[in-house]
């Protein structure tokens, strides 16, 4: 038994190496949210690559897939903490996989920086959560105002995946926006809710053609579901124009929507076009050059989660996670790909969202709004 002790522990040290750094990773790269936890670990895996190395020492990546569930991404965070000993973490893809994995990270007391997680609850009353990413509150503010001063819109209909931490909060902050812009009360003129993964919104859909809106809003937790709530609307023959979040940045939503998703338009979080740092171009040049394909906000989103606690470790001098911790606190006008990020008292950044059109099968650029 003593044997098989000591060749295990002489496997881990020749496995992750004696002095290096260990920073753990939970993303979904099976199950619904797939597709974003994918390209996210593209993103993170790239900034590695580029950065290898921090206060001397090889930066060792432990990625662990949560499978699209809760429990999974709570076990995840756990088991990096517990097993591989990282001194902080990187995750998740999905605000209703990054809440338990937060609450485990913030009670063990190791400092965890979030993606794309947009829901308010991924960092409240949380010391040890950041996330690199605006919130729910701010984008459904945007994708509100741009529907009322830019498209004109009178009337909305949401469409929530009830079953998502995420959609259901976007649904809530573009709600109360969209009143509040067009002074109308009644402006909102139905909500209907799903279960993610469901085929069939036959009924949702009837509810929503009744109504006749300017805009149908579809804060889909994953692409699939609005990629077909989309399609299906068209072939029932209702008018509105689509509006999601930034889950929709993924290619897969134009393959399985079709024609349908013509002039759509989502909130985001980048575009090469948009953000002007040093490091946009570095990352936009380097993820080129890597995957042969144009770099998307969930990438670069990762590539800056990794970045920024790269930095921290710098400024902290230390790869304590108590330590990176507190640098992270103090971190403001941090230079990365998806432009520049200040962490506010909640440890959420401060970003500008950006607003993209899904024309000609691509997603092109419309406009920046500011916080």
């Amino acid at each position: 038994m003593r044997k098989v002790l000591i060749f295990c522990v002489l496997v881990s040290l020749f496995t992750f190496g004696l002095s290096a750094i260990r920073i753990g990773v939970f993303e979904p790269l099976t199950g619904a949210y797939a597709a974003g936890g994918q390209l996210t670990v593209k993103g993170i895996r790239l900034a590695n690559e580029m950065f290898p190395t921090v206060l001397g020492q090889k930066v060792d990546l432990i990625i662990l897939d949560n499978k699209t569930d809760k429990v999974e991404a709570a076990n995840a965070v756990t088991r990096l903490i517990q097993v591989y000993n990282v001194s902080a973490i990187i995750g998740s893809y999905g605000s209703s996989l990054a809440i338990p994995g937060s609450e485990v990270a913030n009670r063990m007391k190791v400092p965890m920086v979030g993606c794309s997680p947009t829901n308010p609850l991924v960092t409240k009353d949380k010391e040890y959560v950041f996330r690199v990413c605006f919130i729910d509150p701010f984008q459904g503010t945007v994708m509100a105002k741009f529907a009322v001063e830019t498209l004109k819109a009178k009337t909305a209909f949401i469409i929530q995946d009830i079953s998502s931490d995420y959609s259901v909060g976007l649904a809530h902050y573009f709600r109360n926006a969209f009143i509040q812009l067009t002074g109308n009360n009644k402006s909102i003129v139905g909500v209907a809710s799903y279960q993610g993964g469901d085929q069939d919104f036959t009924a949702q859909l009837t509810l929503a053609k009744a109504k006749n809106p300017d805009v149908l809003f579809i804060p889909a937790g994953s692409y699939g579901d609005a990629a077909l709530i989309m399609k299906q609307a068209r072939e029932m023959g209702i008018k509105a124009i689509f509006l999601g979040g930034d889950t929709w940045e993924v290619p897969e939503i134009i393959e399985v929507a079709g024609s349908a998703a013509e002039g759509a338009y989502f909130s985001t979080h980048f575009d090469e076009k948009a953000m002007t740092t040093e490091m946009t171009k570095k990352f936009v040049e380097a993820y080129r050059k890597k995957y042969n394909e144009a770099p998307n906000a969930f990438a670069a989103l990762g590539f800056d989660a990794y970045l920024v606690i790269l930095d921290a470790i710098q400024r902290a001098k230390s790869a304590k996670p108590e330590a990176i911790k507190e640098a992270l606190r103090n971190t403001k006008n941090f230079q990365g790909a998806t432009g520049t990020i200040t962490f506010d008292e909640n440890g959420d950044a401060i970003k500008d969202a950006i607003v993209k059109k899904i024309e000609g099968g691509t997603f092109k650029f419309v406009t920046v709004v500011k916080p």
